[in-house]
């Protein structure tokens, strides 16, 4: 079958590679759709170290092509979405309610780090039953493949973000995770939502996802801003959806004390983080820092679809380009230089 893969940092290519088989709990899928994410460009860029011939992506959804012989809930021609993140459900941690970090830091985490990903012919999903969520007759493959990555993450940020009913909450970049996570912060009740981005696209889209204010870092400070419009109090919650120093500090300095910092952004470089000390209330004003990872799982992916299939939210809109299977080189080229207004790039198979 071929594939698409990491040959080095820096270096990608196609490759012929064996079908993969699976395990007693496994399944294999053959992709109908994918979507092209931004940390696969931090992945060839090197961000977790050497890799070779390994094939990329996390975001699929497609039709069983085989199941294992322990598998129960799924079987050959199912149409499913399986999670960006893949926990081994019987690992310490996932047992210990931290599914994406199951056999360590980023465990969960197995598509195009650990084992290959999904953009190829077919690619193997470990913990089948688990890991893989029916998709409605309602929604669309093109609709289904953001709760892969996009919706569970953006709106783990919002979850995590402790904004309650009628609440404030400041989200820096509307990148697909930040849109998510302004949609989100919507569904769960914030009364004011702040979107921080100065890509004009973006922050239409932001407005339409439920943002009430849209702050354009280019033209203003977005902290002085935001915090002139809450009254110098700053937000009950702020977002981080970027992976950037500079805007997990203006996060810190935004967020009210006892107010909670939610970070989903991937820290692409660097050896360390540093948090603004005076911001941070010399590290005593009650100001949670809460990171988090893709949650995976068939519970989680079947409640996202859900929303979609209820029609609650549709993203539809942020699939700005479309390619073939046999161009994926161009779609992840694209994604990699953030060229003519590309928010996420959708393959089909």
């Amino acid at each position: 079958m071929r594939a698409f893969v990491m040959n080095a940092i820096g270096e990608t290519g196609v490759a012929e590679k064996e079908r993969p088989k699976p395990g007693p709990n496994d399944a294999i899928l053959e992709p109908t759709a994918a979507l092209i994410c931004t940390s696969d460009v931090h992945t060839v860029h090197g961000a977790i170290g050497e890799r070779e011939n390994l094939t990329l992506g996390h975001e699929a959804v497609g039709v069983v092509d085989e199941v294992g012989s322990e598998v129960e809930e799924f079987a050959e021609g199912d149409r499913v979405a399986v999670g960006a993140i893949t926990p081994d459900w019987g690992s310490a941690e996932a047992q210990d309610g931290h599914p994406s970090q199951s056999g360590g830091p980023l465990g969960g985490w197995k598509f195009a780090n650990e084992k290959d990903g999904v953009f190829a012919e077919y690619f193997h999903v470990n913990d089948a039953d688990a890991n893989l969520a029916r998709i409605p007759d309602g929604v669309a493959d093109e609709e289904a493949v953001y709760v892969c990555d996009m919706l569970s993450t953006g709106f783990a940020a919002a979850e995590n973000a402790a904004i309650p009913m009628g609440g404030t909450v400041a989200v820096f970049a509307q990148g697909p995770v930040g849109l998510m996570a302004t949609k989100g912060a919507a569904l769960r009740g914030a009364g004011r939502i702040i979107a921080v981005e100065s890509v004009p696209k973006r922050q239409e889209l932001a407005r339409e996802y439920g943002a009430d204010e849209v702050v354009d870092f280019e033209e203003v400070d977005p902290v002085e801003r935001i915090l002139e419009v809450t009254d110098g109090e700053g937000v009950d919650g702020a977002i981080e959806a970027l992976g950037s120093e500079e805007t997990l500090a203006d996060c810190v300095a935004v967020t009210k004390p006892g107010g909670t910092i939610s970070n989903v952004g991937y820290y692409g470089e660097g050896e360390t983080v540093d948090i603004p000390r005076e911001a941070w209330g010399v590290g005593m004003a009650e100001k949670d820092i809460v990171t988090d990872l893709c949650p995976g799982g068939r519970l989680r992916l079947r409640r996202l679809l859900r929303l979609i299939d209820a029609g609650r939210v549709d993203p539809t809109p942020m699939t700005t380009h479309e390619f073939d299977f046999e161009n994926v080189d161009e779609a992840f080229e694209l994604m990699a230089s953030k060229e003519d207004g590309v928010i996420k790039p959708l393959v089909r198979f």
